[in-house]
């Protein structure tokens, strides 16, 4: 199994950031697979939808909230080996030229070792703040990949859509990872899986240890992405999955590989991240559980 932490980015551990450098280079040195961030541009006081698209309210633990692509773009110069991917971006919050720049830069840092992914997010408040509509979301999120497979494939290049339109341009940067780096997309839906079975190079699920386990319902989702797959003449089989694993606070390290281990004889799944934010308050303890994690998992 391939087992990857996410960077130091969220609430008492975002004011470690100053240590994101050796958080990664030890993580690496420990036997992690990838390193990982998420979004956050804003956790709104009084939210319309909440946390996850459910409630009203957001947790506490999100307000602090670092840039995704510094911290990226600090892991690539740190490490050597390990992916360095996004879990997810709220991609349509961001100008396509603007996210494929940013992206680029990371995957030329680390010699092709970006694996990004994108989401269309749940909070309506964040869109307000970018200026964008929220319910257009997901039809921005599709041309979003279209420009995206454009800038990253063609030079010149341009793309004009309902949504978003990208004057014909001379390419500042190619990435290493040819043609271009993957799309992984988070599903959690069947509209999503629909756009990860005809767009995506990767699915992107998540479960919280021990609130939130459902293996059947991963098994489910998994049986109709494939069969969603096949009807858009692709082949399931290259359709990659990564599995978020967060923490719930006050969880052993033994429960979550324990989890892991069960998911993985379940489902096959082979690929996760681990996210220890509510349950570890900084970079050093954060690097400790990272090396507890991986040792149980090694040890079967």
């Amino acid at each position: 199994m391939k087992i990857g932490f996410a960077l130091p980015q969220f609430h008492k551990q975002a004011y470690g950031i100053a240590h994101t450098a050796k958080f990664a280079g030890e993580v690496e040195e420990a036997g992690a697979a990838s390193l990982w961030v998420s979004d956050r541009n804003l956790a709104a006081v009084a939210p319309v939808v909440g946390y996850g698209g459910q409630g009203t309210t957001i947790p506490p633990e999100l307000n602090p909230a670092a840039d995704p692509f510094v911290l990226l773009g600090i892991a690539a110069s740190a490490t050597q080996r390990v992916f360095l991917g996004s879990h997810v971006l709220i991609a349509p919050l961001y100008p396509p030229v603007q996210l494929a720049r940013s992206l680029t830069t990371i995957d030329l840092i680390s010699e092709g070792r970006l694996l990004p992914g994108f989401g269309i997010g749940w909070s309506p408040e964040e869109y307000q703040a970018a200026g964008q509509d929220f319910t257009r979301r997901g039809a921005r999120m599709e041309e979003l990949l279209d420009a995206l497979e454009a800038i990253w494939t063609t030079d010149p290049a341009q793309y004009d859509g309902t949504h978003l339109s990208v004057p014909l341009h001379h390419s500042p940067l190619k990435p290493a990872r040819k043609p271009r780096p993957p799309f992984y997309l988070g599903a959690l839906s069947e509209r999503a899986l629909h756009r990860v079975a005809r767009r995506g190079d990767g699915w992107l699920p998540l479960c919280v240890v021990p609130s939130y386990v459902d293996i059947d319902g991963l098994v489910a989702q998994r049986s109709l992405l494939d069969r969603l797959a096949e009807q858009a003449g692709r082949e399931p089989g290259a359709i990659d999955t990564i599995l978020r694993v967060n923490i719930d606070a006050g969880t052993s390290t033994a429960a979550v590989a324990d989890v892991i281990k069960q998911i993985h004889e379940r489902t096959g799944i082979d690929h996760y991240m681990v996210d220890s934010m509510y349950e570890v308050d900084t970079v050093d303890g954060s690097i400790d559980h990272a090396r507890e994690v991986l040792g149980l998992i090694a040890k079967g």
